[in-house]
């Protein structure tokens, strides 16, 4: 696990175990927020070993962003921390998020003592602020990614924890692809002076503005590319030739991964296109 300290009081942990996913922890004179876990149990320890006996914070509060393990496992390690998501995420880990779990115990041995927490303080709708030691965290409903996702600004700092609305390269084939492209737009119009993506490295300030209106881009790009494919009536597989750098991203980050991201980006929308037609996918 790498940790970087982003401010006084704010910093961003990124595993090195799984696919360089992240956490944020902002700390306050009456404790921690946390926002999201890591992975392997063995990551949010040392996390928590870090805040609770190196530095002496206790950690109050844990936000889940969304249902995804890669972001929820790690909150059962903090038994008396209050857990805070949307409606939505509490209703996805108590049931897809119980199922993975146990699915990906049966080849995991690291995982034997994860257990599923559910959030008891939930939003279902427009923004919740939430103060604490003298600061204010905006928790902003921002579907995209998944259906449950939200984003958190950190108003002092102007420091935005996007989740995985922002990432490498930006995907969907979990969430909905409007509702993609209206969240990016959102946390354009809120501004942030920098941006924590769910996966990779921190978006700076300055970068911002470029970072997002490139992911839009890349969004119009592939729906553009799988609209012209499905009115061909050519198969799924015409796809394969528009990898991830003809779309105007790199495949080097997340250690490649990203181009398995964009391909399952193309092959949603492909299916989509096609059954909203009327037509079978090929």
């Amino acid at each position: 696990m790498v940790r970087e300290r982003i401010a006084d009081d704010i910093y961003v942990f990124t595993s090195q175990l799984y696919a360089q996913v992240t956490a944020g922890a902002i700390l306050t004179k009456e404790g921690v927020v946390l926002i999201d876990t890591l992975y392997y149990p063995e990551e949010t320890q040392a996390i928590k070993e870090f805040l609770e006996d190196r530095l002496g914070y206790k950690v109050r509060y844990v936000i889940n962003t969304h249902y995804h393990a890669d972001h929820t496992q790690g909150t059962y390690l903090f038994p008396d921390a209050q857990v805070v998501s949307h409606a939505l995420c509490r209703k996805l880990l108590d049931t897809v998020g119980r199922e993975g779990l146990a699915e990906a115990k049966e080849n995991i041995p690291e995982l034997e003592g994860v257990e599923i927490v559910l959030p008891d303080l939930v939003f279902d709708e427009g923004m919740l602020n939430l103060h604490i030691g003298g600061k204010t965290l905006r928790l902003y409903h921002l579907p995209g990614h998944s259906e449950d996702m939200i984003g958190i600004m950190v108003t002092d700092e102007a420091i935005f924890f996007a989740s995985d609305n922002v990432m490498p390269v930006p995907t969907i084939f979990d969430g909905d692809y409007d509702a993609l492209v209206n969240s990016l737009e959102k946390i354009l119009e809120l501004g942030p002076d920098s941006v924590v993506q769910g996966h990779g490295e921190i978006i700076l300030r300055g970068e911002v503005k470029q970072v997002l209106e490139d992911d839009l881009r890349y969004l119009q790009m592939i729906k553009e590319i799988v609209a012209d494919t499905v009115a061909k009536g050519l198969p799924i597989e015409a796809l394969d030739k528009y990898d991830i750098e003809y779309c105007g991203k790199s495949r080097i980050p997340l250690n490649g991964l990203v181009s398995d991201l964009h391909m399952a980006n193309l092959r949603k929308l492909y299916r989509e296109m096609t059954e909203n037609q009327g037509v079978p996918a090929l």
